[in-house]
């Protein structure tokens, strides 16, 4: 499918500016906006610079304000929301909006036609603007207003005294330093004159912050104005970045970066969904420190979390080919196993990382088992990891942090009172929305398939006798799963057992754990019964409801302030990544017409991919239809589950 938005729906406010680009670096940066350059989020910014990679991001250049100058007469092509109006209105002289390896803009204003097209470089905290006259009648000039923003990314800046006017403007390029300790910008605007006006500009209005209940207004400060000469078939690039860009040609730049996208597909792009996916996931794999790889859970406001990780890295690097990364992020958490757990997240700020979780871990033995099936990278694992993962059992069997240990029935029980420790993580101060203290469904699939994958690397390790004894763990688990988890009258798995609150007989799509995973632990007509009942009450075209409608705790808008949006994150909300696990259940169980069925899930799917962030997957649905992105704009488990199985089945 073609990624591409006319005239007519760009010219219409309020569907266009739900449609957002996203362009990255491998750095853990970005620059992003709206479709029509209004920024409706404080994370939307034209050079948001990892200061330390993937961390410490700062939103440094928030927009560059563009006009056309014809004969005195000015026509400005951005946009800004000042509450009240939206002003100025450029998006009315949009004629294209495309997207393939850069998002790609077409502006026709009285007879000039403008393309501007933006790219992040890859490995730098660097933006290359690329414009190009296609067409006009005569000679124009074009105008270019750099608004800062400098400021942390989860913050927002407002006028004052301590911003730094000064400025140098030598062949070319602009040089800045807003405020002390801070990144330089530069900007280079090949032959551009600069005029010095410094000032600040008020009261921008966020759309989505207000939305999400939070502050919603900024001030952006502006040095000056740059104006350059052009005419019929003139490109002129503009390059900004936090390192000098003298000996940088924006157009090399350009062409360099879209060579590395081309060369990430197996073939020529062809607008299948396949190769819109993998460019997709090649944003959210970044470096971490000098030679370590990590994964960007979602943009714009998540680090590198232990359990995306792990449940992206088969879609982000084995469906992909990117062996190298797979093993370069497999050793960098093994490096930061502790007590026997993968850290939860890693935080900016160089503050330690965070443990409170216990599907991370067992996540890892997956990651690790597919890396293997994918690679045969025997020594690697059996050397260098294999330690790691007896350590990691050990502390499952003796009790590691959150009470997280292996009952006496064989089963893995986790949770202490006011501890999120499942993906259904939602915490609002003491307030834990879905605690599943004790043996959650998935993490008993998850168990077993740990201890079935640590027996199999036993034996290629020539080690025998512990294999047969983890084997006996595994076969403990099993036979206790089968004997407490299923819920006969509603014929599906219980979501939860616990000895204090006893069995949670909420329909979740955490069950299909117990079919999708490399060992099942559930089979015949039970997995039937429980795919049967999903499909029905849980599944949408652009994944799985976290409850069904009929549940009374079901919410089918997702919105509101922080009380409202996380009180709803699993109770009813659609995640986009359970598409992975339900098309692995449709294989596995190979009922009448399955992979014709499971190729409709992804076509049904692709709609997805030319609403949001164009070219991406969106973390999360309203559970009610249209089912409205919501949550972060482009969520790595989403695209590589959607990525993974479409590899996987050949769908």
């Amino acid at each position: 499918m073609q990624l591409e938005k006319d005239k007519t729906f760009l010219q219409d406010f309020e569907r266009a500016i739900e449609c957002e680009w996203l362009e990255t670096n491998g750095l853990g940066g970005w620059s992003g906006s709206t479709i029509i350059g209004c920024n409706t989020r404080r994370y939307h910014g034209l050079l948001v610079a990892a200061t330390v990679p993937p961390a410490e991001r700062m939103n440094l250049v928030s927009k560059l304000d563009d006009a056309i100058i014809i004969n005195d007469e000015r026509f400005e092509l951005s946009a800004n929301n000042y509450g009240d109006v939206i002003a100025p209105q450029g998006y009315q002289y949009l004629s294209s909006f495309k997207k393939k390896f850069f998002p790609e803009w077409l502006y026709e204003v009285n007879g000039i036609q403008l393309k501007k097209t933006i790219a992040m470089i890859h490995g730098e905290n660097t933006v290359v603007i690329h414009y190009e006259v296609v067409k006009a009648a005569q000679s124009f000039t074009l105008e270019l207003l750099p608004l800062l923003s400098v400021r942390g990314y989860h913050n927002m800046m407002h006028a004052n005294d301590a911003a730094h006017w000064d400025v140098d403007f030598t062949n070319d390029i602009f040089k800045t330093k807003l405020y002390d300790g801070t990144p330089d910008i530069f900007i280079k605007i090949p032959g551009a004159n600069y005029q010095h006006n410094p000032n600040w500009f008020l009261h921008f209005n966020y759309s989505v912050e207000q939305y999400r209940g939070l502050d919603f207004t900024e001030d952006l400060f502006n040095h000056g104005r740059f104006t350059v000469e052009l005419k019929e078939g003139d490109t002129i690039g503009i390059v900004l970045s936090t390192e000098n860009p003298e000996a940088k040609d924006a157009l090399e730049l350009m062409q360099k970066e879209k060579s590395r996208r081309k060369n990430l597909l197996s073939e020529p792009f062809n607008d299948s969904t396949e190769h819109l996916l993998t460019l997709a996931a090649d944003q959210f794999i970044v470096r971490r420190g000098e030679d370590m790889k990590t994964v960007i859970a979602g943009y714009h406001w998540f680090t590198d979390w232990g359990r995306d990780t792990m449940i992206s890295l088969p879609g982000l690097c084995l469906s992909t080919g990117r062996h190298n990364d797979a093993k370069k992020i497999l050793s960098a958490f093994a490096k930061n196993v502790s007590m026997g757990m993968l850290p939860n997240r890693f935080q900016d700020n160089n503050e330690p990382p965070e443990y409170n979780n216990v599907d991370g871990t067992l996540w890892y033995f997956i990651a690790i088992y597919k890396y293997l099936q994918a690679t045969d990278d025997a020594t690697f694992i059996l050397t260098e990891i294999l330690p790691v993962l007896k350590d990691i059992i050990d502390w499952h069997f003796k009790g590691t942090r959150f009470n997280i240990h292996v009952a006496e029935d064989g089963l893995l029980y986790a949770g202490e009172v006011g501890q999120q420790l499942t993906w259904m993580d939602a915490r609002i101060g003491d307030w834990v929305v879905t605690p599943r203290m004790g043996k959650p469904v998935e993490m008993q699939a998850l168990w077993y398939n740990v201890l079935k994958i640590f027996a199999e690397l036993l034996r290629m390790n020539e080690q025998q006798n512990d294999a047969l004894i983890v084997e006996l763990s595994a076969a403990k688990a099993k036979e206790s799963f089968d004997k407490l988890f299923w819920y006969d009258e509603g014929s599906y798995l219980y979501d939860n057992i616990d000895e204090h609150n006893g069995y949670d007989k909420s329909l979740r799509p955490n069950q299909l754990f117990a079919i999708s995973l490399p060992y099942p632990l559930l089979e015949g007509d039970k997995a039937k019964a429980v795919l049967q009942i999903v499909e029905e009450k849980l599944y949408t075209p652009v994944g799985l409801r976290t409850l069904p409608p009929d549940n009374p705790r079901y919410t089918g808008v997702y919105g509101g302030n922080a009380l409202k949006r996380d009180g709803c994150y699993h109770q009813g909300t659609v995640w986009s990544w359970l598409i992975g696990p339900y098309i692995d259940a449709i294989m596995k169980l190979k009922g009448k017409g399955y992979k014709a069925k499971a190729k409709k899930v992804i076509k049904d799917f692709k709609y997805h991919l030319n609403e949001g962030c164009i070219g991406s997957v969106s973390e999360i649905f309203d559970g009610d239809a249209p089912h409205h992105p919501r949550g972060c704009v482009a969520q790595a488990w989403g695209v590589a589950e959607v990525l993974r199985v479409i590899k996987e089945y050949d769908l």
